[in-house]
């Protein structure tokens, strides 16, 4: 077994690696870029080198930097995570020259499932069932779109390079495929320096399903399969395993189609196998097919983990050090069901929104399993994937395990920053998922239910006030004055609309709130009962209080003398809503524009948002040119007054 290691990434899964490397008596060496000098990770690990600027291109992709460190600390291997380098056989290549140990797979193998046409052709050798369509060399678009109708429609536009859903477009009319194709492209060649594409048959009630393989470099097992079909956009949002549904016939199909895939290649290490399955006539094994490999650990391993019992990143420590497979696949089986839901910063409203800030509080029920790479203090930077932690649940059957889901998500505390955990909290009580009903669209199809607020409560608001005014101690002086019981007001923030509060404050025992014209009472009894409610948590941070209630709701302290006569917004500026790269822009003075025109392109978050005219008018001045560099608020585009 290796001595030390050193762990290329950074964020939740350098803290993943470490945990477990660190429990087998290996000593771990983090690298961090300027924005991560104090990040949990670099805190964790023995030792910690600096390895250049925040932009991933200037740090964590800097492969030679990131050997020449491994070197001077001594570190006989390097483990690369996922993301970032973990996928790139050159430095797999680089590794191995420097005389290092790669944690992970040979670069020929990663080469050959590198680009997704070559992968299906290869797939297809080896008897693993691929989706229809065409993988080939030409990119002329008159026979992109000729292999599109023999194909038949609706098909998937797929980037050849692609990964996380960039350059891949749905086409349901062949009047729409050529629109769909150059944007598809566009994104690919951003993403990836590849604008090459594949089409293929596009799956009517498609579940993603994956089968996790790991293998020595001659034989491979399966550690059974995960569904991966609760998806936006093509991003994975709620993982769980086993699938539900799944047959035993369908399950033996898909995992010895796993081992075929991997032992085509000569596996070594932990890897998964991604198929699409059409689950329109219920889960068959003669309707999934291969879509792409990927050649490394999966964000959402830890479903895997908690139904099989298996460490899978100590597995991969000891067979990268030589280590025969820990077990053969009769040694292997499935315990409960576990799900995982991806926590991530993001203004759910604003279109699933890439937000940062700095997380004031952040707390997890000890009932469940939380991966994080960040801790109460930490800043959500623009640099890097906005995600919070990874929320894992495990139990005897799916029932009971969502039932567990949603009872953490709600016991999740966050603030700081916006999140999707209210929208994760819905999702666990759709009726369709929970009755094992889901496929890739189902999302999509039930969003505005999904996004459908219970509205503030009152109880809720009043938690605040108390906060705000200092009125939760109970000492004999709590709100009075020489005379008798004291009346106070206040005004607190939400959501752009201002509440006004007043409170008759009778003993330290006992409040009369008036809010939205109703009276509500709070009272001390062993603790505070608002509205015949226990009080929820609540953190502070400077003038927000967040309320945790609900999966949290946050509030402003109002200083009547700062109040913003114009909150009402200003639709005649189209502003950053986020630091970012000024991608595109697309207007001109004098332009005439209608609401929802797209006049920019901002990449941030390693995703492209479109900034759209909030309004019809004419382009007065651009404030922005293409490559600029912006920060959250900035004025890219103003229109005329009308």
């Amino acid at each position: 077994m290796f001595n030390k290691i050193l762990i290329a990434n950074r964020g939740e899964i350098a803290c993943r690696v470490i945990e477990t490397a660190q429990k087998m008596g290996v000593s771990c060496v983090a690298v961090y870029s300027d924005a991560d000098a104090s990040a949990k990770h670099v805190q964790m690990a023995d030792e910690a080198v600096h390895i250049g600027g925040a932009a991933p291109a200037e740090s964590y992709l800097k492969g030679d930097v990131i050997i020449q460190a491994a070197l001077e600390t001594g570190a006989q291997a390097i483990h690369p995570g996922y993301g970032f380098l973990s996928e790139n056989p050159d430095f797999v290549d680089a590794v191995d020259a420097a005389g290092l140990t790669f944690i992970g797979p040979s670069a020929d193998a990663i080469r050959k499932m590198g680009l997704k046409d070559a992968a299906k052709a290869l797939m297809e050798d080896a008897g693993v069932p691929v989706v229809p369509g065409y993988h080939g060399d030409n990119q002329d678009p008159a026979h992109l779109a000729e292999a599109a109708a023999a194909i038949g429609y609706p098909v998937l536009i797929k980037a050849v390079a692609g990964g996380g859903g960039k350059g891949m477009r749905l086409v349901e009319t062949p009047e729409a495929f050529s629109d769909a194709l150059d944007s598809a492209r566009g994104e690919a060649k951003t993403a990836f320096g590849n604008d090459a594409v594949l089409v293929e048959k596009f799956v009517s009630k498609p579940r993603h399903i994956e089968v996790q393989v790991f293998g020595d470099g001659t034989h491979a097992v399966h550690l059974f399969e995960r569904d991966c079909s609760l998806q936006r956009r093509h991003q994975k949002v709620i993982e769980e395993a086993p699938a539900p549904g799944m047959t035993a016939e369908m399950r033996a199909a898909m995992g010895q189609a796993g081992v075929r895939a991997a032992e085509a290649i000569g596996y070594k290490g932990a890897g998964t196998v991604e198929f699409i399955v059409d689950a329109s006539d219920g889960l068959r094994p003669d309707r999934f097919w291969f879509m792409e490999m990927n050649t490394r650990l999966q964000v959402e391993h830890p479903v895997t983990e908690a139904i099989t019992g298996i460490d899978l990143v100590e597995w991969q420590l000891r067979v990268a050090a030589g280590e025969n497979l820990p077990k053969q696949q009769s040694d292997l089986s499935i315990n409960g069901h576990a799900f995982e839901a991806r926590l991530y910063a993001e203004d759910v409203p604003k279109g699933f929104l890439p937000a940062t800030g700095t997380l004031t509080h952040l707390r997890f029920p000890p009932e469940c399993r939380a991966d994080s790479g960040v801790r109460a203090g930490d800043t959500i930077s623009p640099w890097y994937d906005p995600m919070i932690a990874k929320v894992v649940v495990h139990g005897p059957t799916r029932a009971v395990a969502l039932e567990s889901l949603h009872r953490a998500l709600r016991q999740t505390e966050v603030a700081g920053t916006v999140t999707n955990l209210a929208f994760l909290g819905a999702l666990t009580r759709h009726g369709g998922f929970a009755s094992g009903d889901v496929d890739t669209g189902l999302i999509g199809r039930d969003l505005e239910d999904l996004l459908r607020t219970s509205g503030t409560t009152n109880a809720s608001v009043v938690a605040a006030a108390m906060i705000a005014l200092g009125l939760t101690e109970t000492t004999s002086e709590t709100g009075f004055t020489l005379w008798g019981p004291l009346h106070r007001a206040v005004q607190l923030l939400r959501d752009g609309e201002v509440l006004d509060l007043d409170v008759q404050v009778e003993s330290p025992y006992r409040q009369v709130w008036t809010v939205n014209g109703a009276q509500v009472i709070a009272q001390h009894n062993g603790g505070w009962v608002i509205d015949g409610q226990r009080m929820p948590h609540v953190a502070v941070a400077g003038p927000r209080i967040t309320v945790f209630d609900d999966y949290g709701r946050a509030f402003e302290i109002v200083d009547p003398l700062d109040r913003d006569s114009s909150a009402a917004g200003d639709t005649n500026v189209i502003e950053a809503p986020m630091p970012g790269l000024v991608k595109a822009v697309f207007a001109s003075a004098g332009q005439a524009v209608k609401e929802g025109d797209r006049l920019a392109i901002l990449e941030a978050m390693k995703m492209e948002h479109s900034l759209l005219a909030a309004r019809d008018g004419v382009v007065a001045e651009v404030l922005a040119d293409a490559g600029a560099q912006v920060e959250a608020g900035a004025a890219l585009v103003r229109l005329a007054e009308d």
